[in-house]
């Protein structure tokens, strides 16, 4: 018993000595865990305020449109850009622009908003997606290679069917018919082999093919 005290003893007194030594950067290390929780959560909170204010105003902006006001639909899209640039709200509300520009006719100003959407698209999908439509814009314009362009810098592996379309297209307009059709085989490929006989895409097909049999 004496000397299982005399343990405890000894034990106590390590322990109040390492506390003396150790006990200003335990609390300095308790309180800056307290600041670091804190921030974080206040972080988050603000995060979580800021997507659900941008969430807000492209519901505003959605309701516009639809009641024809295009002058309050550009302020609302360029409040998007200037304060919410870091959510997805705002690279939709420039991309629906981009939209309407394009029925408009206004292939500059289209591009204009979707190269700005394409800098700020916050995944490899949607960003994907918005070259895609710059492709459009470009072929729409006539600009194949410029379509090619855009149509390159999409991984391989997204929009397979459209945008191997799109590629055939393009490849079809810069007078390039082998790689056009390896793009159109590609997109066929692409749609599995559910695949009706005759759809659009397999019509281009056969167009390449008939004439390359006449100018043969």
């Amino acid at each position: 018993m004496a000397f299982d005290a005399y343990d405890d003893y000894e034990q106590s007194e390590r322990v109040q000595k390492w506390l003396r030594q150790n006990g200003l950067s335990i609390v300095v290390g308790v309180v800056i865990g307290l600041i670091a929780i804190f921030g974080y959560q206040q972080w988050r909170n603000h995060r979580v305020g800021h997507q659900t204010a941008a969430s807000g105003l492209y519901q505003q902006l959605q309701s516009v449109i639809d009641s024809g006001n295009s002058n309050a639909a550009d302020v609302l899209v360029q409040q998007l850009m200037n304060d919410y640039a870091d959510t997805p709200y705002a690279m939709f509300a420039v991309s629906d622009r981009a939209r309407r520009q394009v029925e408009s006719k206004q292939l500059d100003k289209a591009l204009e908003s979707l190269a700005w959407a394409e800098q700020h698209a916050p995944s490899p999908e949607l960003k994907a997606l918005v070259e895609l439509r710059i492709a459009r814009v470009q072929m729409a314009q006539g600009n194949a290679q410029e379509a090619l362009s855009a149509l390159n810098r999409m991984p391989a592996d997204s929009y397979g069917i459209v945008g191997e379309e799109l590629r055939g297209d393009a490849l079809v307009k810069l007078g390039r018919r082998d790689d056009a059709l390896k793009a159109y085989q590609a997109a066929v490929k692409a749609m599995g082999p559910g695949v009706q006989q005759g759809n659009e895409v397999q019509m281009k097909i056969d167009d390449l093919a008939a004439a390359g049999k006449q100018g043969a």
